[in-house]
């Protein structure tokens, strides 16, 4: 006997809507919150928006952030930040420091006279400590790539409302935009709190989140209508259940394989991509309960109309027509 795994029942019956003003609060509450974080604690910003040098030492032996820290302040570089970076994939003979330094020029980089200096006052300290990569960006370019990264964000949003507009209705895409800008608060928002990086990826992994969530939310929606249609006399209250109802398992479905193939690369994909996947794994969950409750809830809220029936009909009949099935009304 075939064994399958189910991770909602068949036919749930679940009232999504008994708790929507606590869930429509939470959400608001996450999403003003996240505003309040991002301006007063702002975002640690990556060498691709800050400017400045970023250097990946790499040392055979352990290391002291501290003893790093000090032989490096009496240089006169600038803002200094020196992390450890820990990834289960190094050896024990691996031991890796990323270090930060702010931008004190036009160019945006160190000089090469304080590059040696930089690695003979860390040698000093750790004699088998080596440059395993240098990376510099200007003040210039870090701040046309912020704007492009606003842009690309807003672009996508945008376009994915008249998208959704077009294929739907208005009150759908006031719904599906509502959850994105949610979905992309709340995680910018977590980045901030916890000050962690915020680069190129991180916007790819918000552009990634855009995507996913609403590819999602057109599903749920797509099921919505139909609904619409089959139910005309069943308040919208009660189709909507139904629909979420109908869509969950393949909902829970997504987002748990999806979130266990991240968390693979979470684990054992390096320091490189941790970022772009921590990122797109706060996603998956944040955009699966504003599918839930926040993107239907305000398409409640703003009502839908129910008269999609006159169109619908008219190609169904047209349809069963060239089929040779006899047109039949759905009740």
């Amino acid at each position: 006997m075939a064994f399958r795994l189910k991770l909602v029942p068949d036919n749930t019956k679940i009232d999504f809507f008994r708790w929507q003003w606590l869930t429509a609060g939470i959400s608001g509450l996450a999403m003003v919150a996240s505003v309040i974080i991002i301006l007063t604690m702002g975002l640690n910003f990556g060498i691709d928006f800050k400017g400045g040098t970023t250097i990946r030492a790499e040392s055979s032996t352990e290391f002291s952030v501290a003893e790093y820290r000090d032989a490096l302040d009496g240089l006169d570089l600038g803002d200094v930040s020196i992390t450890e970076v820990f990834d289960p994939g190094f050896g024990p003979d691996r031991h890796v420091a990323q270090i930060r330094i702010g931008t004190t020029n036009d160019t945006g980089s160190v000089t090469p006279e304080e590059l040696n200096r930089i690695e003979s006052a860390l040698r000093a300290v750790d004699p088998n400590v080596t440059f395993a990569a240098i990376e510099s960006v200007g003040p210039k370019v870090s701040d046309e790539l912020i704007k492009t990264a606003l842009y690309a964000v807003g672009a996508a949003t945008i376009g994915i409302l008249f998208y959704i507009w077009l294929r739907f209705e208005w009150q759908f895409a006031v719904g599906a935009v509502t959850a994105l800008v949610h979905d992309v608060l709340v995680t910018v928002g977590i980045f901030s709190l916890f000050q962690l990086r915020f680069d190129l990826t991180t916007i790819a992994a918000l552009l990634t989140i855009l995507g996913y969530s609403v590819n999602d939310t057109v599903v749920v929606f797509d099921r919505l209508r139909e609904n619409l249609i089959k139910f005309k006399t069943m308040p919208l209250i009660d189709v909507m259940n139904l629909t979420v109802n109908e869509t969950l398992s393949r909902t829970v479905m997504t987002a748990v394989t999806t979130a266990l193939a991240l968390a693979a690369l979470l684990i054992w994909g390096g320091d490189v991509i941790r970022n772009f996947v921590f990122a797109m794994f706060l996603g998956v969950f944040i955009g699966a309960y504003s599918t839930v409750y926040l993107a239907k809830s305000v398409v409640l809220w703003l009502g839908v109309r129910r008269d999609w029936s006159k169109s619908e009909k008219i190609a169904k009949a047209e349809r069963d027509e060239l089929s040779g099935t006899p047109f039949q009304d759905t009740p």
